[in-house]
């Protein structure tokens, strides 16, 4: 993966706000309408739509217009990015933990040799 990759920086960014992460929690349970989503927060529908038009262009969620109403949902394995720059994190931290261990007990090890 690219060390500058642009969708991922709009993916954690997307995540980056309570109400927009309130929203991914409530579609995955299932796809929403635009005012199912927007009822239980307390703010003007235009400053919500710009919440959905982030986890949109983040690739987080789709929608589609069913006459005069908006369907969202999660899409397909939208999380996959973070998922795996995430993992990448964490196997190079535990390398890192694991060799600082093994420093530690070497030094340790020679301490007490020199006693």
């Amino acid at each position: 993966m690219s060390k500058f990759d642009a969708s991922l920086d709009l993916c954690f960014s997307a995540l980056g706000a309570p109400t927009r992460r309130l929203i991914l929690q409530r579609l995955a349970r299932g796809e929403a309408t635009t005012s199912e989503l927007a009822e239980p927060h307390d703010m003007a529908l235009p400053s919500f739509m710009e919440h959905l038009k982030k986890l949109e262009a983040a690739g987080l969620i789709t929608s589609e217009k069913k006459g005069r109403t908006r369907i969202f949902r999660l899409a397909p394995d939208a999380f996959e990015p973070a998922q795996d720059w995430l993992s990448e994190q964490s196997a190079i931290w535990a390398r890192r933990l694991d060799q600082l261990d093994d420093y530690v007990n070497h030094l340790m090890g020679r301490e007490k040799n020199d006693v």
